[in-house]
């Protein structure tokens, strides 16, 4: 790693004057600083992070937490196996026991969103003996779409990628069984957190064994060699998992190729379409003036890298093993880990300057509209859980949407963290919520024999339409989803999330709450 360690002499190296360069590099410290503590407010200040599914995986926390005691929920019951999607689940239940789960879900999304950060600088760490461009990166994708949107196992996994890598890097020159124990070590932690994460990590590193193997001009068997002791240790998990009956998700992929042109522009920021296209195409002028003048270049292995990512970007289905947005993924993944294969040399304190503002104006600009989103929902989620109070214990739950729209509603993402809402209903009047998180292979609980027929194990609620069909006879039995094919019998209660208007079925469904976010109905069941 010597030669990777002497890429870049200083993130602002083109200022000559001593003095001067610590004036400047001092600047950068204060406000990446104050950057970090500023991104961190968000999940301080709010009990309840509005984020689409991480109120549901807090509602499997709480069934998780419970889950053999004399409270455990009547309707879900654990189902372990050698899951590659564990982190919070392993995690958070055992931070229970000293304090609340809501509070042990927020200290975990708290230590990813720091691992993210910390990772990133270590992996610049382990490349150029120094950091300057990585831990900014990592502070203007903090809230991307795949975090702000509650990929939390997802966010702890790439945190963990970012630490392993750097570790791996670092002892790249040193003998094998090293390299091997400290391998084995991060795929270990990786296939427990998040098996994509452990995807991102096996990339990088195989590309940067690739690029080594083409820069050192070493023999095809030494470098075969190295890419299966990098190997061994995911192969070996695998077969140890289809042992034991464990799974990855569900099978079927689909690729959605219209979306990959539009992703980039999307990817910054999870609440507000506009922002992040500005935000986006804000950072790429800057990084296109930077390249063209010569300020900003990739390291030969920092090209291999963004041509693997690339293709991987262009070749993975959007939605993979049952995970959706699993290209959408790489793009963050290629953000925190290039910056550590880039040099960069601005010329005068002037450029260095202009690049602190728009990292800032980046990182803030994505900052307050989460901010904003976020200490909204305190008042909204509030309502729904004093909602709670009204639902008689142990009753049978549905989800209903006024949306015409597919999931994710991208006409206003806003509406979009109350989604999974009342699966809290779970944790707070001990119902069965078919929305809960349960599919084999990614979450550990699964619903009891009497309610699996209902349940709905990744999908967001039922168009309000297809309700009012099935209840006005308008559609074949055999035509309507068999989780809702009698859902005006199943069930005893009805959210409808959205605008809150008119009853849509005065003859069936009696108010007992609103907000300004959702109606909770109590369902006239036939006699």
């Amino acid at each position: 790693m010597q030669q990777s360690g002497n890429m870049v002499s200083g993130a602002w190296q083109g200022v000559t004057a001593p003095a001067r360069y610590g004036s400047v590099r001092s600047v950068a410290m204060v406000v990446f600083a104050l950057l970090t503590a500023s991104s961190l407010l968000p999940t301080l200040l709010t009990p309840i992070p509005a984020m689409v599914d991480y109120v549901n995986h807090l509602t499997r926390m709480y069934i998780l937490t419970r889950d053999g005691t004399a409270n455990a929920n009547p309707y879900y019951q654990a189902a372990w196996a050698l899951y590659p999607n564990l982190a919070m689940d392993l995690v958070i239940p055992r931070l229970a026991r000293v304090m609340s789960v809501e509070g042990a879900a927020r200290l975990f999304l708290l230590l990813s969103q720091l691992s993210i950060i910390s990772g990133a600088l270590a992996l610049e760490w382990a490349v150029k003996r120094r950091v300057h461009l990585a831990g900014f990166a990592a502070l203007m994708f903090l809230y991307c779409l795949p975090f702000s949107w509650g990929f939390v196992n997802f966010e702890c996994g790439l945190g963990i990628a970012l630490w392993g890598i750097a570790a791996y890097l670092m002892l790249a020159e040193r003998r094998w069984p090293l390299r091997f124990a400290i391998n084995a070590a991060f795929v270990t932690a990786l296939f427990t957190a998040h098996f994509f994460a452990l995807g991102v990590y096996g990339a990088t590193l195989g590309l940067y064994e690739l690029w080594r193997s083409f820069d050192r001009k070493l023999r095809y068997r030494d470098a075969a060699l190295r890419l299966v002791i990098l190997a061994i240790p995911a192969l070996a998990l695998l077969i140890v998992m289809r042992s034991t009956a464990g799974s990855i998700g569900s099978e079927g992929n689909a690729w959605f190729f219209a979306f990959k042109p539009i992703w980039p522009f999307r990817i910054m920021n999870g609440y507000n379409m506009t922002v992040s296209a500005a935000t986006a195409l804000t950072l790429a002028a800057a990084l296109y003036v930077a390249v063209k003048r010569g300020f900003l270049r990739l390291e030969p292995a920092g090209i291999w890298l963004a041509i693997g990512f690339a293709l991987l970007y262009l070749a993975i289905p959007s939605k993979l093993l049952g995970t959706s947005f699993a290209d959408l993924r790489l793009i963050p993944a290629a953000a925190l880990i290039l910056p550590s294969f880039c040099s960069l040399s601005l010329p005068d304190r002037r450029s260095t300057m202009a690049g602190l503002t728009i990292t800032s104006g980046i990182t803030l600009a994505n900052l307050a509209v989460v901010l904003a989103v976020w200490l909204s929902y305190r008042a909204d989620y509030a309502a729904i859980i004093e909602s709670f109070g009204k639902i008689d214990h142990g009753a049978m739950v549905l989800i209903g949407s006024r949306g015409e729209e597919a999931d994710p509603p991208f006409n206003d993402l806003t509406q979009y963290p109350m989604y999974y809402a009342p699966t809290l209903a779970v944790h707070y009047a001990n119902a069965f919520v078919p929305n809960v998180f349960t599919e084999a292979g990614k979450q550990p609980i699964q619903p009891r024999a009497a309610v699996r027929r209902l349940d709905i194990p990744y999908g967001g609620p039922v168009p309000l339409r297809l309700l009012s069909a099935i209840a006005a006879g308008q559609l074949a039995p055999s035509d309507a989803p068999p989780f809702i094919r009698t859902w005006y019998r199943d069930y005893d209660y009805l959210y409808l999330l959205g605008p809150t208007v008119v009853n849509p079925l005065p003859d069936l469904l009696e108010e007992v709450d609103r907000s300004a976010r959702f109606v909770l109905y109590r369902i006239r069941r036939a006699p």
